[in-house]
């Protein structure tokens, strides 16, 4: 059997005696729990409708803008003219009046079409965010899952090293009442099984944490268990660091964060020069004292700022500063990818490496154990060996549940950083 293959093995055997009442729970359900109900990522979903609407918003530039106006003018006294000295009226005193107009874009050198192009960078690296999100919430979760397995697994080992204590207390005060062993060696063995019995209270407290952490994060109720499966670990990667990490969510919302910003340089720069428009335009005014009421007129137009203080060129300053910076963090971001695929791969071999002492440890501790306990009986040994030998057992079936916690959480890790998780 291969060091790897036996490794799955291990790791599969040394959660199987979870019994948990309720439903079946794999990783992957829990995983599909947390994708369709964590409370987190439904909040986060939120973000790319918003940043859509910010699209739709931009993309309302080349469409025609439509105004209507209307009123009733109360005059103090009618607008009137001199002829010859003579006053003539020229307008009713009170009256109505309508406008209707119509404003179309017709060309900005970029300004519209900048913002538009922003706005959708800004949409996809949006998506590209909440998916980031997603990959963090499930190694949190995977996290959660195996915590609630070794939990489980210390809680049983609290529980052997109780029996273990319980039957040294009774070889104790059997060989006090024959009068071979001193009191002593009942106390100790008393106060041993008070902390076992300390010990197994505390794992069963980080127990029933585990599993509120796991309900959390897939949004079960908080009092709901269920059986859980392990799974069988995976090889880990031979890709290239830069080229595993190359489709991480956070870099690819990262890049389009410098197309948004590429974009918004464009739009500064097109502050500085005019707009095309065309405008179409009803105006009714009511006025008994001219032929025409009502004004249709068309317009095509030029305009533009001629200064404004210098705000447009602090502007493209600003965008080309915010450009540099996104391309920084784009640049910083890919080199933590890469450490956070380093050193996950790292710490999942080591983890490897230390089941397999573990495993070797339990049985050498196990043999310990016995020999320790035969000696005590014959009288050839102390109780504190005794007590010793159940701690080191102890410590050594905590060590391979913490080493497979941590290899798991290695493994996911590495999904993590290659955003595959």
């Amino acid at each position: 059997m291969t060091k790897s293959v036996g490794l799955v093995l291990s790791l599969v055997l040394l959660f199987a005696p979870l019994a948990a009442h309720g439903e079946e729970l794999t990783l992957a359900r829990c995983l599909a729990l947390a994708r369709a109900q964590n409370p987190s990522l439904q909040a986060a979903a939120l973000a790319p409708q918003l940043a859509a609407e910010r699209g739709q918003e931009a993309r309302s530039a080349y469409r025609p803008r439509v105004d209507l106006q209307a009123g009733y003018t109360w005059q103090q006294a009618p607008q009137a003219v001199v002829f010859g000295g003579l006053t003539q009226q020229t307008q009713d005193q009170n009256y109505r009046h309508l406008s209707l107009g119509v404003d179309q874009l017709l060309y900005d050198f970029g300004r519209t079409s900048g913002r538009v192009a922003a706005a959708d960078a800004a949409a996809q690296a949006a998506s590209f965010g909440y998916a980031g999100n997603q990959q963090d919430i499930f190694l949190q979760t995977v996290a959660a899952y195996y915590g609630v397995l070794t939990a489980d697994h210390l809680l049983q080992a609290a529980g052997e090293e109780l029996t273990q204590t319980e039957a040294h207390r009774k070889d104790a005060e059997a060989l006090f009442a024959e009068g071979v062993v001193t009191r002593n060696d009942v106390l100790q063995a008393q106060v041993r099984l008070a902390a076992s019995q300390q010990l197994q209270l505390a794992r069963g407290g980080e127990l029933e944490n585990a599993w509120l952490r796991l309900n959390y994060l897939t949004e079960r109720a908080p009092e709901a268990r269920g059986e859980l499966q392990p799974e069988a670990g995976s090889a880990l990667p031979t890709l290239p660091a830069a080229e595993a990490v190359a489709k991480r969510p956070e870099l690819a919302a990262q890049r389009q964060a410098v197309i948004a910003a590429q974009e918004q340089v464009r739009q500064a720069a097109g502050e500085f020069w005019p707009e095309l428009y065309a405008h179409l335009g009803a105006d009714y005014v009511e006025n008994s004292y001219v032929k025409e009421s009502t004004i249709y007129a068309a317009t095509f137009g030029l305009r533009g700022n001629l200064y404004d203080g210098g705000a447009s060129s602090a502007r493209l300053r600003e965008a080309r500063q915010s450009l540099d910076l996104q391309r920084r963090r784009l640049a910083d971001l890919e080199q933590q990818a890469i450490l956070d695929y380093r050193s996950a791969g790292n710490d999942a071999r080591v983890a490897a490496r230390r089941i397999e002492v573990a495993q070797t440890a339990i049985a050498q501790a196990e043999e310990n154990l016995r020999i320790n306990q035969d000696r005590y009986r014959e009288q050839v040994g102390t109780a504190t060996e005794v007590l010793d030998a159940q701690t080191l057992l102890t410590q050594t079936r905590t060590d391979l549940a913490r080493a497979q916690f941590d290899y798991q959480v290695a493994m996911a890790r590495v999904q993590r950083a290659a955003g595959s998780l």
